[in-house]
Parts: C-alpha cells; structure tokens; sequence
C-alpha cells in the first residue's frame, strides 16, 4: 500500500484528486492540507511515500515545501501553470500534471509509481525452544519438518533443531506461509521441491515419502507445482 497525502488550497482541487484516489486501491490518502505548513505538521506525525503537491501556494510554494523537507517522500506536483515544470523536475519530481486533471492522466502518473515501489513482505517467524535456547526462526528457512516422537525436528537450509512440539500444531500455525503436510510425520515448505515420484517428494538431498491418507493434498501440490515449471 502506498500511503498519500494530497496538498492544494483549492478545495474543488483536492476533491477531484480525491475522487481519483478511491479508484486505486493500491494507494491510501492518510491527509489532507490546503498549505505548506498543515502539510509539514502531517508529515511530522505521518511520513508518507507519496506527496500530491500544488505548486502555487500563499505563503509558502510546493516548491520551497519540497526544498525545506530533510527527507523527501516521492512527489507529484499538480499546477495550472506550466512554467514550473523544469523547476519541479529538478527535484526529482515523479510528474508534473496541469490541470484540471483528468482521471486518465492521474492514472498515468500513479502508475510510474507503483510500477518503481517495491513493497515488502514482512519476515516471517516462529519461536521455538531447543537446547534450552529459545529462538527464532525464520519459515523461509525451514525446508521440512519431520515428527519424532514426542518431538519434532525442522531441517532447515544450515541446520536442523529438534523441539517439543506436534506436527499437528506445527502445521497448523504454517499453512499460512504455504507449508504442505502429505504425512502424518512430515510437514513440507513447497520453495525447496526438485522433484517428485507417486509416492515420495525430493528436496534436494532429502525426500520424504507421501502417506496414503494424504493423497488428495499430494494431488493439490503436483496440480499446481506442474503448472508453476
């Protein structure tokens, strides 16, 4: 989500880019300004990735706004006035639109920035207890995990911790990051597949083997594991 806020002192102004706004669901107005400083005192409390900033202002222009700012979120300027575009663009403004602004030209501008705004994935982790140490792993790493016993041990791509737990719970906790269990004894991340036969999946040096009330989810994982080589 790219997080916007929208500065004019033209009220019909900032409900047109408004209007605009709501038809991107990638994007999230979290303020509105009608000068520079109501904007400086929302970015204070709210950075944000994104400024649609006029360029003519009282007191105080878009122009110098962007000049003041020690750390500068992207910005599209939006002006009646066409002579400020070298100006503007020579702070790394992403666009420059006159108005009145349509919503195809919006839409244009918007899409230079989300095509060049990476958003990230949050790390994802569990916490497990081995060797009297509790730590914390990383789900990326986890190749499998096999149930021992009273145990569990998670393989993982520079070594392997053996825990108290079930696979039951184990898996239920990882379903969301996309983990397969195919066993009653081995819960499996799909990223780490080289291979498969009918009766085993191959993950690198390891293969573990599909258990026969398993068969319907063994199904699901080659359906979409074919489809994805």
């Amino acid at each position: 989500m790219i997080t916007c806020i929208i500065v004019d002192d033209e009220p019909l102004a900032i409900e047109l880019l408004e209007s605009h706004l709501k038809k991107i669901d990638t994007l999230r107005l979290v303020g509105k300004a009608r000068n520079a400083i109501e904007a400086r005192a929302i970015l204070r409390e709210q950075p944000v990735d994104l400024i649609f900033l006029d360029i003519q202002m009282p007191h105080l222009s878009g122009i110098d706004l962007m000049k003041s700012l020690a750390v500068k979120p992207k910005v599209i300027f939006t002006t009646a006035f066409r002579e400020f575009a070298v100006e503007g663009f020579e702070l790394e403004a992403l666009d420059y639109i006159l108005k009145p602004i349509t919503f195809e030209r919006f839409f244009r501008a918007v899409d230079k920035v989300v095509r060049n705004t990476t958003i990230e994935k949050p790390e994802s982790a569990i916490m497990i207890r081995s060797e009297g140490i509790n730590r914390k792993i990383r789900t990326d790493d986890i190749i499998f995990i096999e149930s021992q016993g009273n145990d569990v041990k998670l393989y993982l791509t520079h070594t392997a911790y053996l825990t108290k737990n079930t696979i039951t719970d184990l898996a239920e906790r990882l379903s969301v990051e996309g983990f397969i269990r195919i066993h009653r004894s081995f819960l499996f991340n799909p990223r780490y597949v080289t291979g498969y036969t009918n009766a085993d999946i191959v993950m690198g040096n390891y293969t573990i083997p599909v258990g026969r009330n398993y068969r319907a989810e063994f199904k699901a994982f080659v359906d979409t594991y074919s489809k994805t080589k």
